[in-house]
């Protein structure tokens, strides 16, 4: 939509069934029976963010018709590091499928501000000291989740964008503004 779009308080079933319905889906999910995985997805995916924390942004088109795209795959890679240490792995595709199909389904052009993707064991242990809200075997540990927030969106648009997926879990922290994804079992939480 155009910058002046003022969305509802929270997405419709109507307001994601027409999001669904002007998305073609060609290609299969990337994992085998995961029903409704990539609703939104369609046939060009594609993935904005920035970073504050380091003031990086990217863009990038990383699977095209049933292909993913290794060169955006290590720009998404590198981007969602552990910046911290500035610590790379390899971010799961699920996790990247289910940010993509949850923005495309928002309907909106602004990119995801990544707040946290990949972290190293020791960057999630001094997180663990501080916080009681991270877990101890974080799939942020295994470049499986990513922490995300989205100006023009609540966190509960986003929350309900990524549940729609039902291809991972979905924490909703209120107090740090924030929504988290990621490609383990479905499930939903509040932080």
């Amino acid at each position: 939509m155009t910058d002046g779009y003022s969305a509802p308080r929270g997405l419709s079933r109507r307001g994601i069934l027409k999001a669904f319905a002007a998305t073609a889906i060609t290609a299969a999910p990337t994992y085998a029976g995961a029903v409704g995985f990539l609703r939104g997805g369609g046939d060009v995916r594609r993935l904005k963010m920035y970073n504050g924390r380091t003031g990086e942004s990217m863009d990038t088109i990383y699977w095209i018709e049933g292909d993913y795209i290794k060169d955006a795959l290590n720009e998404i890679n590198a981007f969602m590091r552990d910046w911290r240490r500035n610590e790379v792995r390899t971010i799961d595709t699920r996790t990247i499928d289910i940010m993509a199909a949850s923005h495309n389904l928002m309907d909106t052009s602004e990119p995801y501000m990544l707040l946290s993707g990949y972290r190293s064991p020791k960057t999630n242990a001094m997180l663990r000291s501080r916080s009681g809200g991270v877990a101890k075997n974080s799939l942020h540990m295994k470049g499986q989740a990513a922490d995300l927030r989205i100006g023009n969106r609540s966190i509960y648009q986003m929350a309900k964008a990524a549940q729609a997926c039902r291809a991972g879990g979905v924490g909703v922290y209120r107090g740090s503004n924030f929504v988290h994804m990621d490609c383990g079992a479905v499930r939903q939480w509040n932080g």
